[in-house]
Order: C-alpha cells, then sequence, then structure tokens
C-alpha cells in the first residue's frame, strides 16, 4: 500500500546498530518517514522497537556492498513513498587484522566492498529521485582516517574513508545545479560495535569517553534540516581532548 504523503523520507544504512540506529531514532523523532537498512534482520528489528510510537517505516535487510540489493530498495522507496529527502550512510566494516603486513586480500576487498563502493552505490540509486525532485541530502558517515591516515584504522579503513572524502566533493560539484548536497561527517572514535573489531578492544571507561552514536545523529540531524542553499561539505568532530591526534 503506497504511503506517499507530504512528509519527508529517510533512508539510513547500518540503521541496526550505532550511528545509524541513532540517525533512525532521531530523525523519527523528527517527523521523517524512516526507511533502515542493514544487514541483520535482528538488530533492525531491535532498532525498529526503539522508534517513537507512530513512526512510520520499512525495513530491508540489504547488503550496501551488492549494488542489485541496493538498486532494488530504492525502487521500493520511490514506489511506496514517491520521494526520498535524506539518505544516510551510517555503514561501516573494519577487520581485527587490519596492519599494512597483515591484512588479507579478502578483508581488503570486504572493507572497500562496504566502505566506498556501498557509498557509490548508494548515490548512484538514490540520485535519480533526488533529481527529478530538485532536492536532497546525502550524508556520509566517514572517519578522521578519512583526512588523516592513521595506524590504527589501517590502510584498507584508511583508503576507504579518504574515497567517501572525495565523493562528497564529487557529488557536490556535479549536482549542485540540482539542488542535491552532499556531507560528508568525519568522527573520532565512536563507541559502537565496530570497536568490538579491534585487536585490543577498549574498556567501559574509555568506551565511556568516546563519541556517542547519539552525538553524531544530533550532527546528522543538523545537516539534514538546514536551510536548502547551506551544505557544511566537511564536518570533522572528535571526543573532546583529541583533537591533536588528527
Amino acid at each position: 500500500m503506497s504511503q506517499k504523503q507530504d512528509a519527508k523520507v529517510a533512508v539510513i544504512t547500518g540503521a541496526g546498530t550505532g550511528v545509524g540506529q541513532a540517525s533512525a531514532i532521531k530523525m523519527a523523532e523528527l517527523g521523517y518517514r524512516v526507511v533502515l537498512l542493514g544487514r541483520t534482520p535482528a538488530t533492525l528489528t531491535e532498532t525498529e522497537n526503539k522508534l517513537p510510537a507512530g513512526a512510520v517505516r520499512l525495513v530491508y535487510p540489504c547488503d550496501i556492498a551488492q549494488a542489485e540489493a541496493v538498486d532494488e530498495v530504492a525502487r521500493k522507496v520511490e514506489q511506496e513513498f514517491g520521494r526520498v529527502d535524506l539518505v544516510v550512510n551510517a555503514a561501516g566494516v573494519n577487520v581485527p587484522d587490519r596492519s599494512l603486513e597483515k591484512l588479507s586480500l579478502e578483508d581488503y576487498r570486504l572493507i572497500m566492498g562496504v566502505n566506498i563502493d556501498g557509498a557509490f552505490y548508494l548515490a548512484q540509486a538514490f540520485l535519480p529521485m533526488m533529481r527529478r525532485q530538485q532536492s536532497g541530502t546525502l550524508v556520509f558517515i566517514g572517519s578522521v582516517s578519512g583526512i588523516k591516515a592513521g595506524l590504527l584504522g589501517g590502510p584498507a579503513y584508511a583508503a576507504s574513508k579518504f574515497g567517501v572524502h572525495a565523493l562528497v566533493q564529487s557529488i557536490n560539484l556535479a549536482e549542485q545545479g540540482n539542488g542535491v548536497r552532499a556531507i560528508g561527517i568525519h568522527p573520532g572514535d565512536i563507541n559502537t560495535p565496530l570497536l568490538d573489531r579491534r585487536r585490543v578492544v577498549p574498556p567501559p571507561d574509555t568506551r565511556a569517553k568516546m563519541l556517542q552514536g547519539a552525538d553524531v545523529a544530533e550532527l546528522v540531524a543538523f545537516v539534514a534540516t538546514l536551510p536548502p542553499r547551506v551544505v557544511i561539505e566537511t564536518m570533522i568532530v572528535t571526543p573532546l581532548g583529541s583533537a591533536a591526534g588528527l
């Protein structure tokens, strides 16, 4: 059944946990109809259960590293809502053996497939709707590792996030005449399940001092609700006291 209305539509990847989950909750609180994408149905259900009562949502298990799956979701969103106002790409992966010495070809392809290929597939799938509307915002959750590479993130993660930085700039150059804007939010350490993929998992007291998913979700809401004439192309946000590490 079609749910075409005037309310805005937000598509959010990585919506099962962390920044994606927090962004879905925040945008639903602001009255957006939310489309939850993620690879794990169980965590998407957890997010769905956290949404405010009465929130309009669609849930699609989807691996954004698969272009055909992303295209299919875009078709379903257009059929159901007839529009898309916000795409938030919060999906991201890394691996424990991420150093240049230990990184395997399989893990390299996994990281690049999700972190940069998936970002490109999302843009390609949803930009046609935004062009027709002559409006739309794409928010990509990058990393400070995409601004300055570091040993902790590893070369594949850094390369993928540098790619996100370039993709944002390229979208703005190409689509500004269509009323479409792209924003890269590049956080430092965030307390999300991705930390559990580190060789040494940070303890709870350290994680409490990091950025939290809700912190980044506030930034997503901020940039998404700016006047259409405004774009903040690059936003770097770090836990207090860690900026010198950039």
